[in-house]
């Protein structure tokens, strides 16, 4: 069976790591964010979705066609 298109999701980060919680780090970390204003394409797979969500107030987000 072949595998679902996924739509892509561009993320920035807009708010500092600094004193956030360290589970909210790690989803940002993971997402493949690593300095502020620093802007990356993630596939909007469940998992990337729920990682978005979590951390959305430190992030901008933007889906992609």
């Amino acid at each position: 069976m072949a595998k679902a298109k996924h739509k892509n999701v561009e993320l920035t980060l807009k708010r500092s790591l600094h004193g956030r919680l360290r589970k909210h780090q790690a989803c940002v970390r993971g997402l493949g964010l690593r300095r502020l204003h620093q802007t990356v394409t993630v596939p909007a797979t469940p998992e990337n979705l729920g990682m978005v969500r979590k951390v959305s107030y430190m992030l901008d987000v933007r889906e992609l066609d």
